[in-house]
């Protein structure tokens, strides 16, 4: 069985796997489909026939109380508007009792068919009687509309509610019926679903088992003979018979490891050719790295490194020449790097002397410029605060007579409470009036007026009380008037010495411009000095530098050509042409500089940081600095 499934390609196995799996699914599909639609049927039924029917069949039964408490009502109904209303409600009544009995003949079934003509029959019965108690009652036959309540329309309504109260019964039996219908598919479905599960893992083992065997397992001894082979080791390709994709990746790995074999032994050949090509290229190489550059490689080589021998030989022929021509030139470059830096130090000395007066001069100017500024600066902070003192001053006039005008509507306002006082006043005193009268006519009413008496006695104590509380009140506004106008009094002096401040304030605040102004001026004139001579130190200082770059670099250049000859005189080049003597560079006359001459590939600084040019000041004269 085996080894027909390993004959088969791998699409096939796979595709044999996934129909087997597909197939399992499928079976499981197919029983959850019919168990839910089964269950849905169920479901819908027990909806539909059971709790609509039971929902419906209740509607009917409120529908035949609503009847009869109505029929109750409208006996005993007291004006006729509410008998209308009772009418109105019973024929509502009617018609919704007849209208639930048909939505729930929807719902009901063919087998309750009878049962509901039956409740329809009767419901019909029980509103012809209610007719018949209306008419009664309509017609004033109080004692006959009594014994048709309690006779045929109590014996209708029980009819009508014992026909209701039997289909509510069959109703909740179905309902029954149907849930134990639908337990019993449920059960089944589950059982059902529980084998269909239990295949379905059986299958998949089944699977599972077939595919490690037939495909992982020799997947797994082919990867471990590949690895082998390709760390260098030596095994046996299994799967090699095999007629699927695994069989053809076996020959393929066999293939592998013969070509792999096969250049291993080339390799081993060639590795032989290049030992004895380094092994030569190793001595000659050692030859040239003691500064021997005659030496050539002169050993017969392979025809796959005849091209390396032919480049090698050539690369230090060229070397050679060239190591000769530099051995040649240093020499040269030697004594004209000498003489250059000898004359660079002195142009160095005498700049950094110059650099160091401007220098000097240059600190001294903004010293000055600095001092300059920050008068200009003091003076106009002095004017913002002169000015800030007018705007207090302004604002504080500003305030007083707010101040006033506030004071002014109090006084106006007072004047209005001095006349709501008086009318006051007015009441309180009508008050006492009327409290008079009514104790007046209390008097003439003897007993029965005493309890009028006592109140008009309130009445009038209080008008009394009111008057009183009314002139304290115009006595306190009168005090609050005076004091009024004496504050008003005392903000316009106010208002007046803040006008007096303000002048002088003013005053102080042209002086002190006009300082600022002059300060400003002097501070513009000795910038424009200082830009100047900023220009003229950042030149001599960029002068100094460049010279002392030079001189540093001429010195470097003539160490350097040193250093170069010595390196180059190590090589052994053959016969060479005569060379010139290296003269040794002159030692130049040291003399006392203004400042330290700077240290060996240094770039001057000057101490003094250069000002910043913001103005472009022309020199007087036609000097050119530049050549300076």
């Amino acid at each position: 069985m085996l080894g027909t499934i390993n004959s088969w390609p791998l699409a096939k196995k796979m595709l044999v796997a996934f129909a087997l799996i597909g197939t399992l699914v499928l079976g499981l599909g197919i029983n959850g489909y019919v168990s839910n639609k089964t269950l849905s049927g169920v479901a819908t039924r027990h909806v539909e026939n059971g709790i609509t029917g039971l929902s419906g069949l209740t509607d009917v039964l409120a529908d035949i109380r609503e009847l009869r408490i109505i029929v109750y009502s409208y006996y005993n109904a007291a004006t006729p508007k509410d008998e209308a209303s009772l009418v109105e409600r019973r024929a509502k009544g009617e018609a919704k009792l007849l209208a639930d009995i048909d939505a729930y003949r929807k719902v009901a079934g063919d087998d309750f068919s009878a049962d509901v003509d039956g409740l329809r029959a009767r419901a019909t019965e029980l509103i012809a009687a209610n007719k018949t108690i209306f008419d009664l009652r309509a017609a004033n036959d109080l004692e006959g509309a009594v014994k048709a309540i309690k006779g045929v329309g109590k014996e209708k309504s029980h009819d009508a509610i014992e026909a209701a109260d039997n289909l509510l019964t069959r109703t909740r039996e179905r309902s029954a019926k149907d849930n134990e219908y639908g337990e019993g598919q449920t059960t089944f479905a589950l059982i059902m679903t529980i084998l269909l599960s239990l295949v379905s893992f059986a299958g998949l083992g089944g699977i599972w088992l077939a595919i490690n065997r037939t495909v992982a397992n020799p997947m797994a001894k082919l990867t471990e003979a590949t690895t082998v082979l390709a760390q260098g080791g030596e095994a046996e390709v299994p799967s090699r018979d095999r007629k699927d994709e695994l069989g053809q990746i076996a020959n393929a790995v066999e293939q592998f490891r013969l070509g792999t074999k096969a250049r291993a032994e080339a390799d081993a050949r060639s590795a032989a050719e290049l030992r004895d090509v380094m092994d030569t290229l190793r001595d000659t190489l050692q030859a040239l790295s003691r500064g021997d550059l005659t030496a050539e490689i002169t050993a017969a080589y392979p025809a796959a490194y005849a091209e390396l021998k032919t480049n090698f030989n050539e690369a230090v022929t060229s070397l050679r020449t060239l190591i000769g021509s530099v051995m040649e030139s240093t020499a040269a470059i030697n004594t004209g790097s000498s003489e250059i830096a000898s004359a660079s130090e002195d142009l160095a000395r005498r700049t950094e002397a110059n650099a160091a007066s401007l220098e000097e001069t240059s600190a001294a100017i903004a010293q000055m410029d600095e001092r300059l500024k920050a008068m200009a600066g003091s003076a106009g902070r002095t004017v913002e605060r002169a000015d800030g003192a007018i705007t207090t001053v302004s604002g504080g006039r500003a305030i007083a007579d707010e101040a006033v005008q506030a004071m002014t509507r109090v006084a106006d306002s007072a004047k209005g409470i001095d006349s709501v006082i008086e009318g006051l006043d007015k009441i309180a005193f009508q008050t006492r009036v009327l409290a008079m009268n009514a104790a007046v006519e209390a008097g003439r009413a003897g007993e029965a007026g005493r309890g009028f008496a006592v109140v008009a006695d309130l009445v009038s104590a209080l008008a009394m009380r009111a008057e009183e509380e009314a002139g304290r009140a115009r006595d306190q506004l009168t005090a609050t008037q005076t004091d009024i106008v004496a504050a008003v009094e005392m903000v316009e002096k106010v208002d007046g010495a803040l006008a007096n401040i303000s002048g002088d304030v003013s005053e102080v605040h042209s002086l002190l411009a006009e300082m600022a102004t002059d300060n400003q001026a002097q501070s513009t004139a000795i910038t424009q000095i200082s830009a100047a001579i900023g220009m003229m130190d950042q030149g001599t200082q960029q002068n100094a530098a460049m010279v002392e770059q030079t001189s540093a670099a001429a010195r470097n250049l003539s160490s350097e050509v040193s250093s170069l000859a010595e390196q180059a005189s190590r090589f052994t080049v053959g016969a060479t042409a005569a060379r010139p003597a290296m003269r040794p560079a002159p030692t130049p006359t040291p003399s006392r500089p203004a400042k330290p001459v700077a240290k060996k590939n240094a770039t001057y600084v000057s101490p003094v940081k250069a000002l910043p040019i913001t103005t472009a000041v022309a020199s007087g004269g036609d000097d050119d600095w530049t050549s300076f």
